[in-house]
């Protein structure tokens, strides 16, 4: 007997998600100097990771022997002096994909909709499916969320609908007025996810705390990967209603947070100078690569994350043509964008080398 014949069917069909490649695959598999390549794929900080946060990761590391906390009680604590909530209005996952998944161990059977963007995040997607539940997508409207339209997709059989705002793969956001009269009008029935991964490149991010203080069941959801360049410690966070982050708590394995993680991002919450700027930098290099792409005769989306769409024709042909002279973009055809690519903003000379090798790559 094989083993896929004792596997769940839906095992079987269930997409698997495609990250951006690493630096070592494609020295390895094109023969380059990894010193030589650069990487704008993945939506990672190009200025590093928070000094403070690595200063407290190397002191964490020192007790390796010990397990984590399992609670995340110092980190939930110092979030919710930030955020002026309760401790318990916290979750802390390895990463806020984890929280993604929690919401679906929670929430989820089969028969149940999920309404979401369509393109955005895949990994709400990925959940829904794993869980049997059907993905309800909503195109967007001139690249932000339709909220309009996505209000109105949603059914008696609707248990979350997500919103990403600013928005992956586009890097654009609906308005905080825009955002909170939708998350108002949710109907009883629908949890609300709003995804903030990149909030802190927004100048005036919506702001859910009043809804959540009057009983909504909203769930918002940040991560330190972006801000703070702790991506590869897998450390985010949701906040809402006591009892939300309760449910969600029953669900998470044990210690599925690891200390040196813990200490980073509890440090990183002090470092200001350090998220500004990025911040700062971030708005920088989106303008330059705009004028880089538009002076190249290329179309654009205008965004306001740490990463934008430009339009070059054959997306797969420009991604590999970038990757064999050592730069990694991402390709979005699996978002339903064949003829774009996605970029990270870099530093400055990362910036200008994409452009370079742009012109070329999209001259032949």
């Amino acid at each position: 007997m094989k083993l896929d014949t004792l596997v769940k069917p839906s095992v079987l069909t269930q997409p698997v998600y495609e990250p951006g490649k690493p630096i070592e695959d494609v020295a390895r598999e094109l023969g380059l100097d990894p010193a030589g390549i650069i990487k704008l794929a993945s939506n990672e900080n190009p200025w590093g990771s928070s000094p403070l946060a690595v200063a407290a990761a190397k002191r964490a590391l020192e007790h390796g022997e010990l397990y984590p906390d399992g609670g995340c009680f110092s980190l939930r604590q110092k979030l919710a002096t930030r955020w002026g909530l309760a401790a318990q209005q916290f979750i802390v996952g390895n990463g806020s994909n984890e929280i993604i998944e929690l919401l679906g161990h929670v929430f989820l059977r089969e028969g149940d909709e999920v309404v979401m963007a369509a393109p955005a995040f895949v990994v709400y997607k990925l959940v829904t499916r794993l869980f049997g539940a059907t993905p309800v997508e909503v195109p967007l409207r001139e690249w932000r969320h339709d909220l309009n339209a996505m209000a109105a997709a949603i059914t008696p059989r609707t248990k979350l609908v997500f919103v990403c705002t600013p928005n992956n793969p586009t890097g654009t956001a609906n308005t905080a007025p825009e955002v909170l009269a939708f998350a108002r009008a949710l109907p009883e029935h629908v949890v609300g996810v709003f995804d903030e991964a990149y909030a802190e490149f927004l100048v005036n991010a919506p702001d859910l705390r009043p809804l959540i203080a009057e009983g909504r069941k909203i769930i918002c959801l940040r991560t330190f990967s972006k801000i703070y360049g702790l991506a590869s410690l897998r450390v985010g966070y949701g906040y809402g209603s006591a009892e939300m982050c309760a449910l969600l708590n029953r669900v998470k394995q044990p210690f599925n947070v690891n200390a040196i993680a813990q200490a980073a991002a509890l440090a990183a919450l002090d470092d200001s100078d350090f998220a500004e700027k990025t911040a700062r930098e971030n708005r920088a290099g989106l303008a330059d690569l705009v004028r880089g792409c538009e002076g190249l005769g290329l179309e654009v989306v205008r965004s306001v994350a740490n990463f934008m769409l430009v339009r070059v024709g054959d997306g797969e042909r420009v991604f590999n043509a970038l990757q064999r002279k050592g730069v990694i973009v991402r390709p979005v055809r699996s978002y339903g964008l064949p003829e774009w690519v996605r970029i990270t903003v870099g530093t400055p000379a990362q910036n200008a080398r994409f452009i370079f090798e742009l012109a070329i790559a999209t001259r032949v």
